[in-house]
């Protein structure tokens, strides 16, 4: 369970020159500052990339200024991305978000440019930076892209919505579980700790308990879903996987498409009908988890029944 391609997100080079997104670090006669793009927000764009070699200057500016609220230092923000290399005289599209579900981008993305770039800006702007390899992925390329030491990369980036690290449910809280299923303690701007029952048997089937109860729309199929989750095993009481800051994350929501094949099915099962705002418990068995095969380096066995306990935090439309 893993959104966009994790090579996006992978850390590059630090301490980069830093430009306004307003304006461009190059000169007209930079072949960078010739890139433009062309589209309305939250479509593909329509990006003009020359016929020739890039140049050397970082190029970040505001394609459209947005009217939203302003993305908060710190806060990650739901976005569609493209990514284009630029090698040599020639450039394709590496990954598109705009044909799929959008993505959380982390506030700390490792691309100080980029960092900066969306620093102050307004949910509805789209962002065009124009990054050559010392202000991308440096000497070492990234294979994961396929992208050489000596390519430029082009993103465009459609600022959606902000979210905070400690982002969580915003409804009445009405359960904390317990009984025959697990307990959760829950605190305000914590990650919800499971605790499973000593000597319990898991359900066999598949079970939602609701802990907050929102109040917003209710999922819907092809909506994008951004949620704050944390994962256990029933048999050990061991957690998994968190999207929840940590002492070795900063925290990062999670984005879905419902009706993908991103998740597990009990995942998706688990969160048919509950409304934004809500914080859910799903127990999920095997067959609607990781199946007989298990996921060995989690330390999920083929008979393990997993905990979620899930923030749902928005439900975005396909078309919105």
């Amino acid at each position: 369970m893993r959104r966009i391609s994790a090579a996006l997100l992978v850390p590059l080079l630090a301490g980069l020159a830093l430009v306004g997104c307003g304006s461009s670090s190059s000169s007209s006669s930079d072949p960078n500052s010739a890139v433009s793009v062309s589209g309305a927000f939250g479509k593909a764009p329509d990006v003009k990339i020359p016929a020739s070699k890039a140049g050397a200057k970082l190029d970040v500016s505001t394609a459209i200024k947005g009217t939203g609220t302003v993305v908060p230092s710190g806060d990650n923000v739901l976005a569609n991305l493209a990514i284009y290399k630029w090698s040599g005289k020639t450039h394709k599209l590496l990954e598109s978000t705009f044909t799929a579900f959008p993505a959380v981008v982390p506030a700390e993305i490792g691309l100080k440019g980029l960092t900066s770039a969306i620093k102050g800006q307004k949910v509805g702007t789209r962002i065009l930076a124009v990054l050559p390899p010392k202000y991308g992925y440096g000497t070492t390329g990234n294979t994961n892209l396929g992208v050489t030491k000596t390519d430029t990369t082009v993103w465009v980036i459609d600022l959606i919505k902000p979210f905070a690290p400690t982002a969580s449910a915003t409804g009445t809280t009405v359960s904390s579980g317990g009984g025959v299923l697990p307990t959760v303690k829950q605190t305000a701007g914590a990650a919800p700790v499971i605790t499973v029952p000593k000597g319990a048997t898991p359900p066999k089937g598949l079970v939602v308990k609701t802990l907050v109860q929102g109040t917003g729309p209710v999922i819907a199929n092809k909506d994008t879903v951004v949620a704050q989750y944390v994962a256990s095993i029933w048999r050990t009481g061991a957690v998994f996987n968190t999207t929840w800051p940590s002492s070795s994350s900063a925290g990062l929501p999670f984005s879905f498409a419902m009706g993908s094949n991103g998740v597990i099915s009990g995942f998706q099962k688990g969160l048919t009908g509950v409304k934004v705002g809500s914080r859910v418990m799903i127990s999920i068995p095997p067959s609607l988890g990781y199946g007989s095969a298990g996921q060995s380096s989690a330390g999920i066995k083929g008979t393990d029944t997993l905990v979620f306990v899930v923030d749902v935090l928005d439900a975005i439309p396909a078309n919105g």
